[in-house]
């Protein structure tokens, strides 16, 4: 607030202002030299919806004017807003938002229903189903693009969040959409594969199930082993989200589109990446060498790769940032100058 002015001062005291602002503009050099980021807001948002609310984090820049917003989807499982499990504390969708606030990027990332703070508005599993994320997923955008702070809406997905974001980008005012560590196949596939490296007596026992939860049909009798994969109230999520195929649901997309895959990701590969690129010509196919699923330098030995899931203190990889930062930009350049 502009102060009301008193009587004009005296000389020495001008010349005390002038010494004072010569100094703050030689601090505010030093500051900025030294690669200090732009301060930024970061407030708690509710979502209703009739089965409780879910919580996000909006992460907005400092300095005023119009701002893309990007809505983060995270993965999997209990993964938060953060993209952290029960277990695992990385911090790699958190330390994504804030490379893109660093950016003039504002961010919102949210709790699913069931996990962080988004827990009252669970449903019980048996009843659960993947279009019910891509729902959530769209009323979220839906939210953002009432918001008239932001120039325009872009959404990102990480790893199941990829699928969960192609769809609800499909219907929605969505300026660009980013895939990072998206599958490129049905999720039955992908079970599939990866049940090959289990010992015999578990492909045995698996595989069987898995077809017929392909084919739309539960199972009952589920061996103890492969309980917490396969227990019936998770069936009907699993056959839900089964039927969707990343590539076809990819090809759908009219707007700009950006790949993003690491090179030493142990839970997703490189031929997803391309196999999403080829069903869509007009996206943009980036491949960060030495990155893994949460975002970190890190090699292909597995033990070596899945430690660097329960370290926050590391630094997700700035390739990353750059890459997703560039597409938007590049994205919102373009929509005005059409």
């Amino acid at each position: 607030m502009l102060q009301k002015p008193y009587g004009i001062p005296p000389v020495h005291a001008l010349k005390k202002q002038r010494m004072k602002k010569l100094a703050l503009l030689s601090a505010l050099f030093v500051l900025v030299s030294c690669g200090t980021h732009e301060p930024r807001t970061e407030s708690a948002v509710k979502l209703a919806t009739g089965t409780g609310e879910l919580e996000g984090t909006l992460l907005l820049p400092e300095g005023g004017g119009d701002v893309p917003v990007a809505l983060i989807i995270p993965g999997s499982g209990p993964t938060d807003r953060d993209g952290n499990g029960r277990a695992a504390t990385n911090n790699s969708l958190k330390m994504l938002a804030d490379g893109l606030s660093n950016r003039r990027i504002a961010t919102l990332r949210y709790d699913k229903r069931g996990v962080g703070r988004s827990g009252a508005a669970a449903i019980q599993e048996v009843d659960l189903r993947f279009d019910q994320n891509v729902s959530d997923a769209g009323k979220w955008i839906d939210l953002l693009e009432r918001d008239e702070r932001f120039s325009s809406v872009f959404v990102i997905g990480h790893s199941e969040g990829s699928l969960v974001g192609m769809i609800a980008s499909q219907d929605k005012p969505v300026s660009g959409f980013v895939s990072i560590a998206g599958a490129g196949s049905p999720a039955d596939i992908l079970l599939k594969e990866q049940l090959q490296s289990q010992p015999d007596m578990v492909r045995t026992v698996a595989l069987p199930v898995l077809q017929r939860l392909s084919q739309g049909k539960t199972v009952n009798d589920i061996d103890p082993l492969l309980y917490s994969l396969f227990r019936p109230s998770v069936q009907p999520y699993l056959i839900s989200w089964f039927k969707h195929d990343p590539a076809e649901e990819i090809a759908k997309l009219d707007i700009p589109v950006l790949i993003v895959q690491g090179t030493t990701d142990i839970q997703v590969s490189v031929q997803d990446a391309e196999k999403l690129a080829e069903a869509n010509r007009k996206a943009e196919l980036r491949i960060i060498e030495g990155m893994n699923h949460v975002f970190r330098e890190a090699d292909s030995n597995r033990a070596e790769n899945i430690r660097t899931y329960y370290r926050p203190d590391l630094p997700i990889r700035p390739e990353l940032v750059e890459a997703v930062a560039g597409f938007i930009n590049s994205a919102e350049k373009q929509r005005f100058q059409e």
